[in-house]
């Protein structure tokens, strides 16, 4: 009757302290799962393209780390992010510091919300200055070189291919014509 008793005790310690483990690591998860949901909304405005700045560089560490490939690959979230990120760690002072905070995507101030209004019932005949830059509504400023270093590099092998099997088709279909002649 003495071992049983024993044996109840000991079963008894150990699952208290099975308990109170569980416990512990719940309590150990629960700033994870809270930071996992921080980086999920910096992520969702960025890819809104709604303003995200005044959070921790951990939150954006956090973003950056539940990003998909494809996001990273396709967007530029993980770019501003990680400015955002810098800019957090500066506290907003210095140089460096304040060019990244400013390249996060920031609300425009009503004096540009103006001119954009206007230029918008112009239809663009002139430029409108918007952050030091001008820019002209209806108009896409791309540099077809970033667009072209943007492009996966299995899109090029697509290409490449395609070249190619249309380069030796069309060779095949010259050396038929060419022989038909010489047989004519």
């Amino acid at each position: 009757m003495g071992s049983l008793q024993g044996l109840r005790a000991t079963v008894g310690r150990h699952a208290i302290a099975a308990a109170t483990t569980l416990i512990v690591v719940a309590l150990l998860a629960l700033p994870t799962a809270a930071s996992a949901g921080v980086g999920a909304k910096i992520l969702e405005k960025c890819i809104n393209g709604e303003p995200f700045n005044g959070y921790t560089p951990a939150d954006y560490r956090a973003a950056l780390k539940e990003m998909s490939t494809e996001a990273i690959e396709y967007s530029p979230c993980a770019n501003l992010l990680r400015k955002a990120e810098v800019a957090a760690a500066g506290g907003g002072t210095g140089a460096s510091a304040g060019t990244a905070a400013s390249k996060v995507a920031l609300p425009l101030t009503p004096a540009e919300q103006q001119a954009v209004k206007s230029a918008h019932s112009t239809h663009g005949a002139y430029p409108v200055t918007v952050g030091n830059e001008p820019i002209r509504p209806g108009v896409v400023h791309a540099n077809i070189a970033s667009a072209v270093n943007t492009l996966p590099h299995s899109l090029f092998a697509l290409l490449a291919f395609l070249l190619t099997g249309a380069a030796v088709l069309a060779a095949g279909e010259v050396r038929k014509r060419v022989n038909a002649r010489r047989n004519s």
